[in-house]
């Protein structure tokens, strides 16, 4: 718990006041942020009115309800936009409800049915508004998730209690089929919501940003020309149904120009397909009267073209988990690259004191800076030992560095395994810690010929070998094991050790991880293994182990043939 000094502040009358005061200063805040930019709030008002004349003259397909309606999806795709607050969306609400009321006046309608319009839309708007905030927060639709949620709550859910309404007072005001008009407001609510709303959530600077570029600009003019080019072939010239040649061109649309090019591509295609139906032109005139060829048309687009906008959004998705990738990939590199050079500067300025220092030891150790003791004669030794130990683990820092940096060349030629192997053999052999062991070579047929760096190869079969003496001895043998698998030459250092788990099998490659080993009796630094590891992958080979706790491990190498 924290205290604080009470203030002046706290003691007074008002401060029992304070959520109050905190919800004015809000009340405040949403007034003013509505008043400083008036324009937009105000031209979506005109917009909506305009909208609402546009539908009513043209697009009445089952009395007196459209079949298409857009001025919900621009009034709920501005509010979501421009900002939230109490007070802020009572005055935008308020603005669109005047817009409204002033379309359905403007179109014609009697005041009773102006004024059940203006309720039933303002149901609409509301409720798709409060659904987008609730479950579409984020109001993205370049991503799945984001579009599906307002899709499904904004398009889907939020027209049908206006739908029911809207259905219950016309059958009470005119005796329409209650049925017909809830499906045609709730598909062409729906409709608009989707296309014009989609439409203006997805118009974002990121996206008109593609079309600054000159050759993008040419490729989006000629497509939306063969769009429209098709729709009027599809919805008004041809008598028979050819929707499915639109969707090539939707999915290409997608494809190169993401949700604000599939959200544009729909609004065409839904003018055209609706329009065309209410004109009495197209494939859905015939044998259907006027609501009914709305209705497919509705459908149609509904169902066959919208679900494109997901597959957009599924495209801008991986657009953008691509670039993270890409980002998080190059500071991987940059980081990789600071400890290539951390790690060859480190190497590099240890190799000449340690040199001194060797050189010292053995003068010391050799009598030739005086008389020494026994015991004196074996530290200098132990002196030397430790500092060659060091000397090592610089010289294998230095191969990580290059090999990491890519500044290990490799010469591939034709290497001879059996020859190779036994090499390896004979100088693990004389291994100190070698005593007592027994180490094996065995070639299974002939051409055992690689294509690899025979140097290079030496190193990495030579601390495999390394590691299985250190680690494995307790099995009495080591077997240098090469054979022909496929188009390869499988080289195999066998151990009969105590083996390795699969977690720890896992970690082998990582460098400096000796899986615990840190404080045993056995040296090392853990840089051998991912060591071998690069030089193996830089000759174009592979490598990796087969182990069971118990029972020994298998290290393997495959290089090419030669």
């Amino acid at each position: 718990m924290t205290s604080r000094a009470l203030s002046a502040d706290d003691l007074s009358p008002g401060a029992e006041q304070a959520p109050e005061h905190r919800a004015a200063s809000g009340h405040r805040q949403g007034a003013a942020a509505l008043f400083a930019q008036p324009l937009a709030p105000i031209l979506t008002a005109v917009g909506v009115a305009i909208l609402i004349v546009s539908c009513v003259l043209f697009a009445r397909s089952a009395g007196l309800v459209t079949a298409l309606w857009g001025a919900g999806g621009l009034a709920v795709a501005v509010w979501l936009r421009s900002g939230r607050g109490f007070t802020y969306d009572l005055c935008f609400g308020g603005l669109i409800m005047a817009g409204v009321l002033a379309g359905e006046f403007l179109a014609g309608n009697p005041p009773r049915f102006s004024l059940m319009f203006t309720a039933a839309n303002m149901i609409e708007i509301i409720a798709a508004v409060v659904l987008a905030r609730r479950f579409a927060p984020t109001l993205n639709l370049s991503t799945v998730e984001g579009a599906a949620r307002f899709l499904l709550s904004a398009a889907v859910v939020a027209p049908l209690p206006a739908a029911a309404f809207a259905a219950l007072m016309l059958e009470r005001m005119t005796g329409a089929d209650p049925f017909l008009t809830f499906q045609t407001w709730w598909f062409g609510h729906a409709l608009g919501m989707a296309v014009i709303g989609g439409f203006g959530l997805a118009l974002t600077r990121r996206h008109l940003l593609m079309l600054r570029r000159p050759w993008r600009m040419i490729e989006a003019v000629g497509l939306f020309a063969m769009l429209i080019g098709a729709c009027a072939l599809v919805f008004i010239k041809s008598p028979v149904p050819l929707s499915f040649v639109l969707l090539p061109l939707m999915l290409l649309i997608a494809a190169r120009f993401r949700v604000m090019g599939t959200a544009t591509a729909l609004l065409i295609v839904a003018v055209f397909a609706v329009g065309g139906a209410m004109a009495g032109q197209g494939p859905y005139v015939q044998g259907h009267e006027r609501a009914q060829a709305a209705l497919l048309a509705q459908l149609l687009v509904l169902f066959g073209y919208t679900p494109t906008l997901l597959v957009a959004a599924l495209l801008d998705e991986r657009d953008r988990l691509a670039d993270r990738a890409k980002a998080g990939q190059r500071r991987a590199e940059l980081a990789s690259e600071a400890k290539s050079r951390l790690l060859a500067n480190v190497a590099h300025e240890i190799k000449s004191p340690v040199g001194g220092v060797i050189g010292i030891g053995e003068l010391w150790a050799g009598g030739q800076l005086g008389p020494t003791t026994a015991s004196q004669t074996e530290m200098a030794q132990m002196l030397v030992k430790t500092a060659r130990q060091v000397e090592a683990l610089a010289h294998d820092l230095l191969d990580v560095a290059r090999a990491e940096s890519g500044a290990v060349k490799v010469e591939l030629r034709p290497t001879d395994v059996p020859g190779l192997l036994e090499d390896v053999r004979r100088g693990a052999q004389l291994r100190p810690e070698a005593q007592g062991l027994r180490i094996e070579t065995l070639c299974e047929g002939d051409g055992l010929v690689a294509l690899a760096d025979s140097q290079r190869l030496t190193q990495v079969i030579g601390n495999l070998t390394s590691n299985a003496i250190k680690y494995g001895a307790s099995g009495g043998i080591v077997v240098l094991h090469a054979r022909r698998s496929d188009d390869c030459v499988r080289i195999e250092v066998v151990d009969r050790g105590p083996g390795l788990s699969p977690e720890k099998q896992a970690q082998l490659f990582e460098p400096f991880n000796r899986l615990g080993l840190e404080r045993s009796a056995v040296e090392g630094h853990g840089i051998g293994l991912a060591l071998a590891k690069r030089l193996t992958e830089l000759q174009g080979g592979a490598i990796g182990v087969t182990s069971t706790v118990g029972e020994g491990a298998v290290f393997w190498v495959e290089m090419p043939l030669a």
